[in-house]
């Protein structure tokens, strides 16, 4: 399987460099064009990039990729978009997780190979939805899947921005079967649920994990229109929002929100676990933390 899925890989690879490149561009063309409200008095902001590392155990390549976040700019507060390919073995404890999740002949052969995009932003105006994105290829020996998705999680919720998010993704669903969307809204509404709290981390979106179908060329079409969503999904919602006014209760909410957000990554997210258990850069793996937040 290995030399099979050398081309797989590679194109996996650059296709989540490329939503990346253009993710970035986007963000900081917004940033450019906030020329009215709160903040816009401001510089624009720009993506601080650092190269990332896997620390291996033997300190050989284990791959790394790209960090790029933003602070206090005219619309983001704090945005991160992270691209990485790693390679090496997974330890024992990983290697239990994966075979729980029922990852065929992990503890046999443990080697792995993983690429994805990453991304979590939080934003200056409390009227402006957070918003989390991510989509990735993971490679052993003896299975390949994909994984990812897009949510929505505004502190000040707006009915017609949550279903203009959830229309866009469902219309680059459905072109992969019209079952799809209501399937991913569910697994989103059931992965992003904080059991301590008895609530929803925000207003949902898609989510898919171990993705096989035993068609790559099929799960990677998905996995790209997945990727493809999101801008239009997303930029106009912060477009509409941006200019509006908002009081310091606005921003109380916001800032409690954020708790929320922190409890979940810290807890339960199933990538910020594998991340800093395979020995990934922590600050990149950390980046989707919030710059401030409270608890009541």
């Amino acid at each position: 399987m290995t030399q099979a899925f050398a081309d797989e890989k590679a194109r996996a690879s650059a296709w989540f460099r490329q939503l990346r490149d253009d993710i970035v561009a986007a963000f900081e063309g917004l940033e450019d064009s906030h020329s009215e409200g709160p903040f816009s008095d401001q510089a624009a902001g720009r993506f601080e990039v650092t190269e990332t590392k896997r620390a291996s155990d033997d300190g050989s390549d284990a791959g790394g990729g790209l960090m790029s976040v933003m602070r206090g700019g005219r619309v983001f507060e704090k945005v991160g978009v992270n691209v990485s390919t790693v390679f090496g073995t997974l330890g024992e404890a990983a290697q239990k997780a994966m075979a729980a999740r029922g990852v065929p002949g992990i503890e046999k052969d443990p080697r792995f190979w993983a690429s994805g995009i990453s991304l979590v932003a939080h934003m200056q105006n409390p009227h402006c939805p957070a918003v989390h994105m991510n989509t990735r290829m993971f490679w052993t020996p003896n299975a390949w899947w994909f994984g990812g998705g897009s949510d929505l999680n505004p502190c000040l919720e707006y009915e017609d921005d949550t279903a203009h998010f959830h229309a866009v993704q469902k219309t680059h669903l459905d072109p992969h079967g019209e079952t799809l969307y209501p399937e991913l809204k569910a697994w989103a509404d059931e992965y992003f649920y904080i059991p301590h709290r008895k609530r929803a981390r925000g207003v949902g979106g898609i989510f898919m994990d171990d993705r096989n179908t035993g068609d790559w060329e099929k799960d990677f079409a998905l996995t790209q229109d997945i990727g493809r969503a999101f801008l239009p999904a997303y930029l106009p919602l912060i477009e509409k929002r941006r200019p509006d006014a908002f009081d310091e209760a606005d921003k109380d909410a916001q800032l409690v929100h954020r708790g929320l957000y922190a409890e979940y990554n810290l807890v339960y997210d199933r990538g910020t676990k594998f991340g800093l258990a395979t020995g990934h850069d922590a600050n990149a793996v950390l980046m989707s933390l919030p710059p401030m937040a409270k608890w009541v």
